[in-house]
């Protein structure tokens, strides 16, 4: 492994001593399995029941984990890692709304941070998910091509003019703007969607960038077929490459309703699936631009090592690397020192309704052998260093 992701102090130069200390403590907590889902169990029950808990959550997990309840709450934050060559996505984390008015709303906020990413080199891209914009179920029935109703009809239309507005804008104001994946039975109508967006908006360079679930068998071969639609039809192809983040739950739907689990056989697979994706982005930069969003050592290894293969300069805007707020400094700020295009998703809005999107985290992190107990070593060597 590359001794690069070794430098702690150069990882960790932004947090205070009492911020080390609440990281420690925070992923210690985090990798005690049944903590995790006691914790997780209090913290739904305490804010279902109205308890005052907010402020206890906003000191600990939400203060690691995310920016602020506000875009402007989160800009000390962008400054601050900007200093060090990092730059931020804001991510506005709020998921799982089922009406036609908090879609609206949602597409208001998207709209309100393009403005603001404009205004600021430090927030390259914008972000946000497709269920943001519309009802799971509503995805789900036009990806199966299923009749909808004509109630149905006029809903996704509508649907499709928030990703036509946000995409457009982002068009318009140079901005690029990714996507993010979520559940395999809603992500061929948001594939579709976003596709019609590349071939009407990637002209020129990649603006829209989908999302690619590396944990998913089949995305190698979705990508190939892209890249043949790119070419004949003359548009770019952005990705953002992750490996995955609904592990169990597409597990467990896959066997109580009998079909085959989308997902790769095993850790190993998966980890092949997304180095073979990303260097196949790497093969084709002359119309493709990639975000490889991994927490993997060795994954982000292999990119920048493919990238000095091909010559490929470590700034050049085609090629990111992406890790979450919060997690993976060691590999976010020690990529950054020695150039090459990093950003952190940054998470914010108010704090229940950010506690899905943090409880996700917690789990993910506890179900990510290894993870947790590489953050904890790392965090330990600085307090050593620091003599803490």
């Amino acid at each position: 492994m590359d001794p690069i992701f070794d430098n702690t102090e150069n990882a960790f130069a932004l947090k205070t001593d009492s911020q080390l200390e609440r990281a420690y403590f925070l992923f210690k907590l985090i990798a005690n399995q049944p903590l995790v889902r006691i914790g997780t169990a209090v913290t739904n029950f305490a804010i279902k029941a109205h308890l005052p808990v907010e402020s206890l959550i906003r000191a600990t997990v939400f203060d690691h984990f995310c920016g602020g309840t506000t875009e402007e709450e989160c800009l000390p934050v962008v400054d601050k890692m900007f200093e060090k060559g990092v730059c931020s996505v804001l991510d506005y984390s709020v998921e799982g709304k089922q009406e036609e008015a908090q879609f609206d709303a949602t597409l208001e906020k998207i709209l309100k941070i393009l403005n603001f990413v404009k205004e600021k080199d430090a927030i390259p891209f914008a972000v946000f998910k497709p269920t943001g914009f519309g009802r799971i179920d509503l995805y789900e029935k036009v990806g199966n091509q299923e009749t909808l109703t004509a109630e149905e009809e006029e809903e996704w239309e509508r649907v499709l003019l928030r990703f036509d507005t946000v995409c457009k804008k982002a068009h318009d104001m140079d901005v690029a703007l990714l996507i993010d994946g979520e559940e395999s039975w809603m992500q061929d109508a948001a594939d579709d969607i976003v596709a019609d967006m590349m071939r009407k908006y990637n002209k020129e360079k990649a603006i829209v960038y989908n999302t690619l679930q590396m944990y998913r068998w089949d995305r190698l071969d979705y990508l190939k077929q892209l890249h043949i639609d790119a070419k004949a039809q003359g548009f770019h192809v952005g990705m953002k490459l992750v490996r995955g983040a609904y592990m169990e739950k597409e597990n467990n739907r896959a066997k109580e309703q009998g079909y085959t689990s989308p997902i790769c056989i095993s850790k190993q697979a998966t980890d092949e699936n997304f180095d073979a994706g990303v260097s196949y982005m790497l093969d084709h930069l002359d119309c493709m631009a990639v975000f490889a969003g991994t927490h993997n050592e060795e994954s982000s290894y292999k990119v920048a090592k493919i990238m000095k293969e091909k010559q490929v300069a470590n700034n050049d805007k085609r090629v990111w690397f992406g890790q979450l707020y919060g997690m993976s400094d060691h590999i976010s700020f020690n990529l950054a020192n020695v150039g090459y295009n990093v950003a952190k998703y940054l998470p914010f809005g108010p704090v229940r309704d950010v506690m899905p999107y943090l409880i996700r985290r917690a789990e993910e992190n506890t179900s990510v052998a290894g993870q947790t107990s590489r953050e904890l070593s790392l965090l330990k060597q600085e307090k050593k260093r620091r003599k803490l």
